[in-house]
């Protein structure tokens, strides 16, 4: 499966060994200033990759090839176990797949919440082109520098693109998130308008791929009529969407139906949320426009469209309900705080004697397999616990729920209605007792991170070793084979024991005479120093600082070990930062003081690798995420 999405480039895992039973690709196509044609992650990257000049510093390190570089996700195609918040979409076993999903691309402030309206500019069909509200669909221009993950201390080259975006009131605008990924400067222009004005970015939702932006020149709000949002469309409803694709500078109008309402991957935050699937086209540079009913109430956001060998015509937009708690989150918080999850993984109860053996004497219910350490879920919630209901509405044995009239849906729907930090009530079945527990719901703590936090990657350089923690994005600029299959099982499947761990990496080391023996180690796991298990890189460097022991030992998996005398090594490093012309021996983040915590004092000592990945966590059908 490979999901473009209109703006920014992504890239697909298409796993080794065990991973690569089925080709998932995710792949961002994007609009750029110089190529009117669609660009998967791979492709993309390589023209970037070619257009940087000069590259890193010639002294550092080589960087490994990105020509074979693939999917910074958690195996979308190759997994049943959903995320709540979502991971992971679900693909069927057999014969590899070349798909493709591909992102392209609100409402008035009513009191405190965004309420869907379906009062106003209501037009009649066939009269979109003289719409006024065409109007308040707006043309993005972004200029991108993403962090070069490999070599953290440095920017890649920057790069343009170009989206669509829609006005909402108040001075502000939506469009989606990986249209302004990375910015560096955003400018809009209005329809039939020659000037661009700059935009501010108030706040981004990764997980919902959702943008808000703010244009503080009164000149370009003059006579603007801003959208409201409507209402869920039905199934068959005609829809058009609005926009600023390739094949031209002027407003773009497709026209289409609604084919289907459900739980959708969402390819820019890995997550699963509510989508809309239409058959109108989306292209690069649709991303970000609305799309409207036939009565011109915007009904959603245009993000990304499934390419396939054996589908056609399969766009998607994101609804108005996920619209709309994004905007009432960062009206609640001052700032956007993320979808929550429930944090436990589940098992379907289709089997009668699976039933029986659990006590549940009815046809309904999911099986509490595995509760996340990081969770409110995991003080509340235990294995072998069965959901029988969610603020009392009854959960089907197959893990769906009532939806609307005469449909079902995912149980991760409930979920995503709420708020971090909301309280949910779950019907649990326990011993064949049935009872009601109260859950606080807040957003999932990832191990390996699908975005990074302030955009630029932490790293600590010790002696010429380079250490940073392990994302997605590095595994995706380094590629999947340089990273080896055991961390990649690791990053993909590994939970998160206590809030902060991260997964500290040697990335590279840059060669010099105090680290001889060790400049081909590169991608591996750190565990210890000086017989001290790592947290977090932050962890790292406050042992590093306060180390007064005659030599730094680094303990890998493995049982690898990397030795240096401690002055030596001190005294080689601003040499060697010389040298390679990096500026600082670590990012600014690790400057500030480490505060330790004691409630994971425990947690740290057990082996990160004690949990085995099973078959069935690596996506066979019957588990789900919530």
């Amino acid at each position: 499966m490979a999901i473009t999405v209109a703006n920014c480039c992504f890239s697909a895992l298409s796993s080794a060994s065990t991973f690569k039973s089925r080709h998932c690709h995710l792949r961002f196509a994007t609009f750029t200033s110089t190529s009117h044609s669609y660009l998967d992650a791979r492709s993309l990257k390589a023209t970037n990759n070619n257009k940087r000049a000069p590259k890193k510093s010639s002294s550092a390190s080589p960087r490994k090839s990105n020509a074979e570089q693939k999917l910074p996700g958690r195996l979308k195609d190759d997994k049943s176990s959903l995320y709540g918040d979502g991971i992971s979409g679900k693909g069927e076993t057999g014969r590899p797949q070349s798909t493709g999903f591909k992102s392209f691309g609100t409402q008035r402030k009513e009191k405190k919440e965004f309420q869907l309206d379906s009062r106003d500019q209501q037009v009649e069909p066939g009269s979109f082109q003289d719409a006024t509200f065409l109007n308040a669909v707006v043309k993005v221009y972004c200029t991108h520098t993403a962090p070069d993950y490999s070599l953290p201390w440095q920017k890649q080259r920057q790069y343009t693109s170009t989206g669509s975006a829609f006005m909402i009131g108040d001075g502000k605008l939506l469009t989606n998130a990986h249209c302004v990924e990375h910015d560096t400067q955003v400018k809009v222009k209005r329809r039939g308008d020659d000037t661009k004005y700059v935009a501010k970015v108030l706040a981004r939702g990764v997980d919902c791929d959702i943008a808000l932006l703010s244009v503080e020149s009164q000149e370009f709000w003059k006579g603007a009529e801003p959208l409201r949002l409507g209402h869920l469309p039905r199934l068959q409803d005609a829809v058009t969407v609005v926009g600023y694709p390739l094949g031209g500078d002027t407003i773009s109008v497709t026209k289409g139906v609604v084919s289907r309402i459900e739980v959708t991957s969402y390819a820019h935050g890995s997550s699963d949320l509510l989508g809309i699937q239409i058959d109108a086209a989306i292209n690069p540079g649709n991303s970000g426009g609305p799309a409207f009913n036939e009565k011109g109430e915007c009904i959603g956001v245009a993000f990304q469209v499934y390419r396939s060998e054996e589908a056609e015509n399969i766009g998607y937009v994101i609804p108005t309900t996920v619209v709309s708690h994004f905007l009432n989150d960062y009206e609640r918080n001052g700032k956007y705080t993320g979808f929550p999850c429930l944090g436990v993984l589940l098992q379907k109860l289709e089997n009668p004697a699976l039933r029986a053996c659990l006590q549940v004497e009815s046809n309904e219910g999911v099986l509490v397999r595995r509760v996340e350490p990081t969770s409110d879920a995991n003080n509340v919630l235990k294995q072998g616990d069965v959901i029988v209901s969610f603020d009392n509405v009854h959960v089907g044995s197959e893990g769906t729920v009532p939806f609307r009239s005469n449909e079902r849906i995912a149980f991760r729907y409930l979920i995503s209605q709420k708020f971090a930090g909301d309280v949910a009530e779950l019907g649990i079945i326990r011993a064949g007792k049935f009872m009601k527990v109260p859950v606080e719901l807040n957003p999932r703590v990832h191990l390996v991170p699908y975005h990074i936090d302030g955009d630029q990657p932490s790293y600590l350089i010790i002696a010429g070793l380079v250490f940073t923690p392990l994302s997605e994005p590095l595994i995706e600029e380094e590629c999947e084979e340089s990273i080896g299959l055991k961390l990649l099982a690791k990053a993909r499947y590994s939970l998160a024991r206590f809030k902060g761990e991260q997964i500290v990496i040697l990335s590279q080391v840059l060669a010099n005479e105090v680290n001889i023996g060790y400049e081909d180690m590169g991608n591996q796991q750190v565990l210890k120093f000086n017989g001290t298990r790592i947290r977090n890189i932050h962890h790292l460097a406050h042992l590093v600082a306060c180390c007064q022991d005659k030599y730094i030992v680094f303990e890998f998996e493995d049982n690898y070990l990397a030795v240096l005398e401690r002055e030596a090594a001190m005294a080689a490093s601003p040499r060697i930062l010389k040298d390679y012309g990096i500026p600082s021996e670590r990012s600014d983040d690790l400057l500030e003081p480490y505060v330790e915590s004691l409630e994971d004092n425990q947690a740290i000592e057990q082996d990160f690798g004690d949990s085995p990945v099973s078959n069935l966590e690596m996506g066979f059908d019957g588990i789900l995420w919530a």
